[in-house]
């Protein structure tokens, strides 16, 4: 199993929850979906995109991370899909990472 982490600009995570529903979790084998809201300190030189986090008392960019459990074989397909929703046409838009999963267990 694969576990793929992106951060992915406010802006366009709408967009890349579309592309995975597109995908249809049922055929390319992924589950576990989470976002969560988050702070990127020291992100970019413009100021356009920043604004001050009172908690941080510094400059931050909201983001999204986005967690996806997937199946060592649809971890390519689910990360071109999320790059492409994704892209901002901006240096540094967000980083997708790939990681092992060695160990999972169901709750039930």
């Amino acid at each position: 199993m694969k576990e793929i982490r992106a951060f992915i600009r406010q802006h366009r995570i709408a967009d890349v929850l579309q592309a995975l529903r597109n995908l249809s979790a049922a055929e390319t084998g992924w589950h576990n979906i989470t976002v969560s809201q988050v702070l990127r300190p020291l992100a970019s030189a413009d100021s356009a995109q920043q604004h001050y986090s009172m908690e941080l008392a510094e400059g931050v960019v909201s983001e999204y991370k986005l967690d996806v459990v997937c199946a060592d074989e649809v971890a390519d397909t689910l990360t071109d899909a999320i790059a492409k929703a994704a892209h901002t046409g901006q240096p540094e838009a967000g980083w997708i990472f790939v990681s092992e999963v060695t160990h999972a267990v169901e709750i039930r």
